[in-house]
């Protein structure tokens, strides 16, 4: 049967991304196995004929395009290029293990079978399922890092290609992406992953301020240049003339950073200095000689320009926990602003940017990179070994040890251990063992005796004092910064207590069973909060020392809870998640026909549209981040399935997009509305006679806003001042704030709440 146009153009593009992964493989340093690669792309391309992706390219496009970030981005070689071609087999097609076993031996087929029990549920409808499979996922990288380096690619390419998803999709694979994906990344050293996967997060949940900050990145581009070559041509003159090989470029911040320092800082685009770093990459043979280099370069540019004392940092000595190392110095440019110069030799480099990928390529016997690596590991595997009890605790607990600024401290005898910036004397004590965390009264810092709750610094020599007769207490969890010291705290506690969690569940269980209420995470959660209790085991254990007693009036509440759980509430999500078509605003107040278990009215969207209905606004606010008409927003169904409205960059939000996805619900204010909704803002200025009259005058007389409060405080020349008001939406406040800066001696006005 002759093929049409359109396939065979289809072949053609399939072909030619084939190649040119099997070309980039082939110019690589690794060793070449390219038949087995040629074999792999046939057995993916046949086992996945005719299936398309939703942007309606053919299937086999993705694990070619992952295959290649694996190859060129990662720098992983032939076992795991094949895997990551392999990876949906299992998954989506009539094809086993065993088959991929068969075919291409056990390596490949131990990644794959750790590819696809991992894959499962991560864009899946089940509350909860992406917290497991990160479970999974961690499982499986303590038998073999090269599974979740492989899940990154697979990643990055789903985020790259994310456009063709509906909204609530899109929010919630960007928020577990942004919650977990890139901090994960950050922690195995792939840097340039991190960053892209921060940005397109970034990009897809807030398009308009990616788009205006892209957009002003690219109007200043010319004058940063300018900027850059008065600065680096002196430093490369000088390298020049002492004959070391380099390369120097500038490394622009990523859009999320510059939004994020925005965001923290409170800044304007324009007052955002540090927009790049120059980066110097020298080449060395010889791994010794690297230090020395680095220090040369280091006295080059501190000979030409004003170094800024307090923000050098040595990372080739103590490197970071994911490996990084380069030495960092910030100096005065001709500007007059703060450029902080970057210092690695090609191979520090590479493993900046490359993480624990490039280690095995540079491994010297067994590295210190790679039994960081293992320690690593194995505090996830602990972690692992006493999961928290819920999805939220779970995601909560694992991104404290995703750290990202680290202190290395050391031992009485001299050891090196690296914590997390923030990290106490528990954190130390509980990370050498359990045993120790249980039992310890006291913390020797620098031999001076400080409380337990002390938070250490970098090159602090740290001892630890215990007692038998010291019990440990569950408020110390307050002071801990990691998750392992968590994790041992609670194991250990629970340990404690397990006799009386016993018997409280005993309690628990007869006192539903008695009163036919079922046992459903539903009808628990809203025990728990009735009765405030975080959890199940605190539950358990007060019900047990007869601290909490079940009574009659709890069974009314819990009834119908039990009434709204499972097929209820499930129903809500998913008639609400269902494309109806949207017809205007209007409907008769008298109709009737729409109960409380239809479906609101969504546009052609698949949007979920925020208005007020003659019962009332058809969603609730949430009291986090108390969002406001203009402002980004995503709905999340609660446990009572009603639509709560988030803003997107709520830190709330952030967990429940990672953790409750098929609960996520896009939405879009609907029309203009005279309801008020409160917003907060931040002043600060030089101080004058009568400037706290003009801002009054300017909110109030000239803008006609609710002004509810106002607290003003000056220091000497300068004040500040935090001001309440309410608002009928974002634009309002943006206008207030602009108009603000523009009175003489307010310096910045920037909405914070």
């Amino acid at each position: 049967m002759e093929k049409s146009p359109t396939a065979i153009a289809e072949d053609k593009m399939i072909e030619d991304a084939f190649n040119e992964l099997l070309n980039g493989y082939l110019a690589s340093n690794h060793r070449k196995k390219a038949e087995i690669i040629v074999q792999a792309f046939r057995f993916a391309r046949e086992a996945h004929k005719g299936v398309r992706r939703r942007s309606g390219e053919p299937y086999i496009m993705h694990p070619i395009a992952v295959a290649r970030i694996v190859s060129q981005e990662i720098g992983l070689g032939s076992t795991s290029i094949c895997a990551a071609l392999l990876h949906d087999v299992v998954e989506d097609t009539e094809y086993t293990v065993d088959d991929i076993r068969q075919h291409f031996g056990d390596k490949i087929a131990q990644l794959v079978e750790g590819l696809t029990k991992i894959s499962g549920g991560i864009f899946g409808d089940k509350a909860s399922m992406q917290a497991e499979n990160f479970r999974k996922l961690l499982l499986t990288m303590s038998e073999d890092i090269r599974v979740i380096l492989i899940k990154m690619a697979d990643r990055l390419h789903n985020m790259r290609t994310l456009g063709s998803m509906a909204p609530n999709k899109r929010y919630k694979i960007a928020g577990e992406t942004l919650y977990i994906y890139a901090p994960l990344a950050h922690r195995l050293g792939l840097f340039a992953i991190k960053t892209e996967l921060e940005d397109l997060s970034f990009k897809h949940e807030h398009p308009d301020i990616y788009k205006e900050i892209s957009e002003k990145i690219k109007a200043t581009q010319n004058k940063r240049t300018e900027v850059y070559t008065d600065f680096a041509a002196p430093i490369k003159e000088k390298l020049d003339s002492l004959g070391i090989k380099y390369e120097a470029k500038a490394r622009l911040k990523s859009v999320y950073s510059i939004h994020r320092k925005m965001e923290t800082k409170h800044l304007p685009f324009e007052e955002v200095y540090d927009l790049y770093a120059m980066r110097i990459v020298f080449d060395c043979d010889d791994q010794n000689k690297e230090k020395g280099i680095c220090w040369t370069i280091y006295s080059a540019i501190t000979d030409l320009y004003q170094l800024h004392p307090s923000r050098t940092r040595d990372w080739i000595v103590t490197p970071k926990a994911n490996g990084y190392q380069a030495l960092h110095l910030t100096v005065m440019g001709p500007d007059g602003n703060w450029i902080e110069v970057q210092i690695r030799s090609r191979r520090m480099d590479e493993i900046a940017e490359k993480g624990f990928a490039a280690h095995w390529k540079y491994k010297i016997g067994d590295s210190d990179e790679e039994s960081e690596l293992d320690a690593w590991l194995k505090t996830i595997k602990d972690i692992l070994d006493n999961p928290e009890p819920s999805a939220i605790d779970f995601l909560s607990t694992l991104k404290l040890n995703l750290f990202a600024s680290e202190i290395v401290v050391f031992t009485p005898k001299g050891e090196l251990v690296t914590l997390p910036a923030g990290a106490t004397i528990l954190d130390f004590a509980f990370g050498l063992h359990s045993e120790i965390g249980m039992h310890c009264i006291a913390g020797k810092v620098n031999h001076k005796l400080v409380p337990l709750q002390t938070e250490l610094k970098s090159g602090d020599q740290v001892e630890v004092l215990t007692s038998k007769t010291q019990v440990a207490q569950p408020e110390w969890a307050g002071s801990m910064v990691t998750a392992k010291a968590r994790t041992r705290l609670r194991k250990g506690l629970r340990a404690l207590r397990q006799p009386m969690i016993a018997k409280g569940s005993e309690i628990l269980s007869s006192w539903l069973r008695d009163n036919k209420i079922p046992d459903t995470n539903l009808v628990i959660t809203k025990l728990q909060g009735m009765l405030h209790v975080t959890n199940r085991d605190d539950l358990c254990y007060q019900l047990g020392a007869e601290e909490l007693v079940l009574g009659d009036y709890l069974l009314k509440p819990l009834r119908k809870a039990s009434d709204n759980d499972s097929n209820g509430l499930l129903s809500k999500i998913k008639s609400i998640g269902k494309i109806v078509p949207f017809v205007g605003s209007s409907s008769k107040k008298d109709d009737d026909s729409r109960k409380d278990d239809k479906p609101e009215p969504v546009n052609t969207k698949n949007i979920y549209c925020l208005r007020n209905t003659p019962d009332g606004p058809n969603y609730r606010l949430a009291g986090c981040c108390a969002p406001i008409p203009g402002d980004d927003v995503m709905g999340f169904v609660s446990d009572d399935g009603i639509v709560e409205i988030h803003s997107l960059d709520c830190p709330s939000a952030q967990l429940l997009k990672a953790t409750y996805g098929s609960r996520i619900v896009a939405t879009e204010w609907e029309g203009s509305s005279d309801e008020r909704f409160p917003a907060q803002i931040h002043i600060e200025g030089i101080d004058r006679r009568g400037i706290l009259q003009e801002i009054t005058q300017l909110i109030s007389t000239h803008m006609g806003i609710d002004m509810r409060k106002l607290d003003i405080e000056a220091k000497g020349e300068v004040f500040v001042a935090d001001l309440w008001v309410r608002v009928t939406n974002a634009d309002v406040v943006a206008d207030l704030c602009r108009r603000t800066k523009a009175i003489s001696g307010v310096t910045s006005a920037a909405r914070i709440h």
